[in-house]
């Protein structure tokens, strides 16, 4: 299994940015694909999710209407889009599957993870 992100990088506050998560390795319907984050001397936190073939979403309060979650399964690839981009975003934004649930505590799949920065 692997879960490969791209699109991180720095932005400034109100900016936008998109991240893509292409998988490999699972039947991709199977599986509830999302984002968690961690940022500096804080816990991981869920920030969003999907299982496209339900078209069910969930996203955290903080990113709530700014931040949007889709998936192509066509090519085995989540994207997170990240509008009005705030300092408290900076993190480092894991994509995650689980065949079960997502948020979860026991996520089975992480990535490796991309580096967000918003700063002036």
């Amino acid at each position: 299994v692997q879960l490969v992100e791209s699109g991180g990088g720095s932005v400034q506050p109100g900016g936008s940015l998109r991240l893509s998560c292409a998988t490999s390795g699972f039947t991709f319907d199977d599986y509830v694909i999302g984002w968690y984050r961690q940022a500096p001397g804080r816990m991981r936190e869920a920030v969003s999710c999907i299982k496209g073939s339900v078209s069910a979403t969930y996203y955290s309060h903080p990113v709530k209407g700014r931040f949007t979650i889709s998936s192509d399964s066509a090519k085995n690839t989540v994207y997170l889009q990240m509008n009005n981009l705030k300092p408290e975003d900076t993190a480092v934004y894991y994509c995650v599957a689980d065949p079960h649930s997502c948020p979860d505590s026991n996520i089975l799949y992480w990535g490796k993870g991309a580096l967000v920065t918003v700063s002036p």
